[in-house]
């Protein structure tokens, strides 16, 4: 499976963009799909995440209420919704899958096999 991201760019505090991430050699729906991101000069941390079925969703307490994840398994896409952007979401964001059906959203990046690029996100004024 190979992962695209996609969808980053240079917004200004407030605004809005939308992540994608288009999945090949394999259907995303069968995976768990995650969203990390990286700052310079801090560790990588998890964002959202999805189970397999879609049925659990998972987001870190700092983009709670602002950030949305949804899959589009017609187009083997997931998308990272964001809105309400601050400077402190500025970081390289990378999409991540695992083939496990399991329930529970992993937000460990060990726990995912497949990795998206990175698509850089900038939020400054």
């Amino acid at each position: 499976v190979q992962l695209q991201a996609s969808g980053g760019g240079l917004v200004q505090p407030g605004g809005s963009l939308r992540l994608s991430c288009a999945a090949s050699g394999g259907p995303s729906s069968t995976y768990g799909m995650a969203w990390f991101r990286q700052a310079p000069g801090k560790e990588r941390e998890f964002v959202a995440g999805m189970n397999w079925s879609g049925g659990s969703t998972l987001y870190a307490d700092s983009v709670k209420g602002r950030f949305t994840l949804s899959r589009d398994n017609a187009k083997n896409t997931v998308y990272l919704q964001m809105n309400t952007l601050k400077p402190e979401d500025t970081a390289v964001y990378y999409c991540a899958g695992r083939a496990a059906r399991q329930p529970i959203v992993m937000t460990q990046g060990r726990f995912y096999a497949y990795w998206g690029q990175g698509t850089q996100v900038t939020v400054s004024s």
